[in-house]
């Protein structure tokens, strides 16, 4: 019953992203909520502002130190929709009570969630607050119930850091109703942050001691805010449970006039607002905008000129909204006066329609609004969308561009325009502007075009000559070969690149058709991380913007399954990137880790609860398969090793706790739980006894396969072979398990070897060529390569009737690139795959 509960929550979001992201299915999983619609105004943007009703709420802060002479104190309150950085945010002066303690009184509506911060300001600048873990507070949280006094903690600040005692409080967050866990609520105190679990878990650390406020937060809104004062203890952890009250939905529509441009086509209007629903992200992106337009809400145009959108919002959730031809910053409408618009509303309890007039785009009547037009080459892919991306003091998020014709594309700017002077600008393919560019404004800082403002409206027109890593897409000759079709088991598979950003949602049902028709294949393996922020004390959980949140994979899971394709998790945890190409991440944290007893138990409670949310994923969204270990766990295996072959001190009970996780494991996944290790020649050995538990191994496999730059495709064939049959198939014959071949190799010269030379006597990480890193102009570009060695692993996997599986790694999902990274998207060796995968399906004979 806990199970189903937890699936329909999960579903219900489903349902609403799946109508964000416009992707063309039918999935109905709810009932819509049938009450009787009113009709009711949101608050207007313009003077006749009516104002909801509002609570006096003082804040009541206690600083560190006391105040220098010239500075002064603000309560910020900041707006997510447009952005936490950008000019919207309002500051409110604080007074005096003592030397320490500052107040301040806001008037705030009922039932809203205000987002807040602390500033100091002096002749140094402004200085924002952080945590005594000297990390950044994006923002405290507090529910509006009515009348009340804050009491906050600053526990640091920006330039400055304080030895002062602090502790923790962790707990779980569940169902007020059922008693059921809820993962993806947002939990704060002191404006520490934390994205729950699977099992509700959370656990904020660094807290300065003394009363916090604990807040929750539904990222979607299915369940109410809930707030209450919890006692911090030096050194101390402090355990709280929290019941949060599930709500249900009703229907919104929206309405909104917007003005008209007679010398331009109707653009989409989009909807950004503070949930996910609409857009919010949840995290600082480039520019620190924080909105995505992929993930907001498209307005469909009706015959009168209005445009119009209904969806299904929680009852009770403060929604805060703008009306956007671009994201909360660029292109979102505008008061009279120019200023940032941003409406509000509570959801009431019944079907509602909000009527509503975009009084401008524009910010200013000194600057005339900008047309940009460009042609882009007849190389760019049909499903591609073409981006722009601008750039004040910073590159911010790219928007997509308006089609007009058989390959151009225009965006017309109509603020913010209000400064005198010129600004960059540039485009790239499907939103990933650092990796699939422009050859003119190639990486993640190129200088990029200039534009200036103007009094008058301008149209600029940009031509596009070439596409970084796309520049004349390569296709190479297939040979035919006697392909012997495998028993319905059989995996022919694609494992996505661990990589995420918020705007991948909107290119994933164009990957997964692509992957199912374009290639083959009956699997997809998906790579949900969550990040490591500190090595010691570790910190491994999920972070906003960098992992995608549970409802992002569960979609990405339901899209597989529409199309046809198995799904398989593989969850990876994502470390500090290193800066030593020769060093893969992994191997820096294993370096960095004190990997003393304390660290240690650490580690395998926090690796715990990852496996552990992801096998609840699983078996919540109808995931096949569960794929658990990988390259970089091996200093964790009973006597481990580190890269460089000295001991990793691992506890003697090492093999017991990978017995528990696996057993803890088969209580919340019922489905295949394959182990995945890597295969390193000649130290191959049987591995640990516990492998006998799992139901196949996923062979890792990047090894070298020539030693002679002048070796052929056959020498590749042979040499894998020969692996296989004298290293492979013993510890297949012992464990008597599927064994499914994972490969990755890049698209690069000598990538057979196993080893791109670095230039100083040490190998590339491979996933160093991966995007969105900068090319390493070392490396040379060889696609013949790659399909080379994919043709040659797929012979010596049709003569060995043992393998059950070969699955392609390294799959780079928004956009096809033919870089020097081990994705197949978009080159020559997916063209080998397409021919092979239906032949050993038996699909095609």
């Amino acid at each position: 019953m806990k199970g189903s509960s937890i699936a329909l929550r999960r579903w219900v979001s489903a349902a609403i992203m799946l109508i964000l992201v416009g992707q063309a299915c039918t999935l109905s999983l709810f009932d819509t909520p049938t009450d009787n619609t009113e009709t009711a105004t949101s608050v207007p943007v313009g003077p006749t502002n009516t104002p909801y009703p509002a609570a006096q709420t003082t804040f009541v802060v206690t600083l560190p130190e006391p105040l220098l002479n010239g500075e002064s104190l603000s309560l910020v309150v900041l707006d997510e929709v447009t952005g936490l950085p950008q000019t919207n945010s309002k500051p409110y002066p604080m007074s005096a009570r003592d030397a320490t303690t500052y107040t301040a009184t806001l008037a705030l509506p009922f039932n809203s969630v205000v987002k807040y911060r602390y500033l100091r300001s002096g002749s140094t600048g402004p200085m924002v607050e952080d945590t005594v873990l000297d990390a950044p507070i994006r923002y405290r949280l507090y529910y509006v119930e009515g009348p009340s006094e804050v009491q906050d903690i600053v526990a640091s600040w920006s330039d400055r850091s304080y030895s002062r005692p602090k502790g923790t409080i962790e707990g779980k967050i569940y169902n007020s109703d059922t008693g059921t866990p809820l993962p993806n609520i947002l939990v704060t105190a002191g404006g520490v942050q934390y994205i729950t679990d699977s099992t509700g878990h959370f656990e904020l650390t660094g807290l300065p001691t003394g009363t916090q406020t604990l807040t929750t937060y539904s990222l979607d809104g299915l369940y109410l805010p809930f707030q209450h004062g919890a006692v911090v203890g030096d050194g101390q952890s402090t355990s709280v449970d929290v019941p949060i009250k599930p709500t249900r939905l009703v229907n919104v529509t929206f309405y909104v006039t917007v003005p008209q441009d007679p010398t331009f086509t109707p653009p989409p209007v989009r909807i950004a607002g503070n949930i996910l629903q609409l857009g919010n992200s949840f995290a600082d992106l480039q520019g620190g905008v924080n909105v995505v337009p992929n993930r907001m809400p498209d307005m469909r145009l009706q015959p009168d000129g209005r445009y119009s959108y209904t969806v299904g919002l929680p009852v009770g959730t403060y929604i805060r909204y703008k009306y956007t031809l671009g994201d909360g910053y660029w292109n979102a409408e505008r008061n009279l006066d120019g200023g940032w618009a941003l409406r509000e509303f509570i959801v009431p309890g019944q079907d509602v329609t909000l009527q509503d007039t975009v009084v401008s785009w524009s910010d200013s009547k000194n600057s005339g609004p900008i047309l940009f037009e460009v042609s882009v080459p007849s190389t760019t892919l049909d499903e591609d969308v073409v981006y722009i991306q601008f750039k004040q003091s910073a590159w911010m998020e790219p928007l997509p561009m308006w089609p007009v014709g058989k390959d151009r594309w225009v965006y017309k700017l109509y603020g913010p325009l209000n400064f005198l002077g010129s600004f960059s600008y540039r485009f790239c393919r499907n939103g990933q502007c650092g990796s699939a560019d422009d050859n003119q404004t190639v990486g993640m800082s190129p200088t990029g075009y200039t534009a200036s403002t103007t009094v008058l409206g301008q149209d600029i027109q940009n031509s596009v000559g070439s596409w970084k890593w796309f520049e004349n897409p390569e296709t190479l000759p297939l040979v035919g070969y006697n392909i012997t079709p495998r028993a319905s088991g059989f995996m022919a598979g694609v494992e996505f690149q661990p990589t995420y950003q918020p705007n991948y949602s909107y290119f994933a049902q164009q990957a997964f058709s692509n992957i199912k028709e374009g290639i083959g294949s009956n699997l997809v393996v998906l790579t949900p991380t969550w990040s490591v922020t500190s090595v010691s004390p570790l910190k491994l959980a999920s972070q906003p913007g960098q992992d995608p949140f549970w409802i992002d994979s569960a979609i990405m899971v339901q899209m597989a399954r529409n199309v046809g394709l198995n799904a398989a998790i593989f969850p990876t945890p994502r470390f500090p990137q290193s800066n030593d190409t020769s060093v893969s991440a992994s191997t820096k944290f294993w370096m960095d880790a004190p990997k003393d007893a304390t660290w240690w138990q650490s580690w395998f409670r926090q690796y715990h609860s990852f496996v552990l949310n992801y096998a609840d994923l699983a078996a919540q969204s109808g995931a096949q398969t569960l794929i658990i270990g990988g390259d970089w766990v091996s200093p964790a295996l009973p006597g481990g090793l580190m890269p460089d072959g000295s001991s990793s001190n691992v506890p003697a009970d090492a093999e017991a706790q990978w017995r528990s996780i696996l057993q803890d494991v088969r209580a919340h996944f019922s489905g295949q739980v394959f182990w995945a290790m890597p295969y390193q020649p000649s130290s191959f050995t049987t591995p640990v006894s516990f492998l006998r538990d799992m139901d196949g191994i996923y062979l890792l496999w990047s090894t070298t396969i020539a030693t002679s730059p002048t070796a052929t495709k056959t020498d590749y064939a042979n040499e894998a072979g020969r692996l296989l049959d004298n290293e492979v198939a013993p510890m297949v014959s012992l464990l008597g398990k599927p064994v499914v071949l994972a490969v990755a190799y890049p698209s690069a010269g000598n990538a057979a070897s196993g080893c791109i030379s670095n230039g100083a006597g040490s190998c590339i990480d491979f996933n160093a060529l991966s995007r969105p890193n900068a090319d390493i102009p070392s490396v040379s570009l060889n696609l013949q390569t790659q399909s080379d060695i994919y043709e040659a692993m797929l012979i010596a996997v049709n003569a060995r009737s043992w393998i059950s599986g070969f699955v392609s790694r390294g799959y780079y999902m928004p956009v096809a690139l033919q870089d020097k990274s081990t994705s197949i998207h978009g080159k020559p060796a997916a063209t080998v795959l397409w021919y092979w995968f239906p032949r050993l399906l038996g699909i095609v004979r």
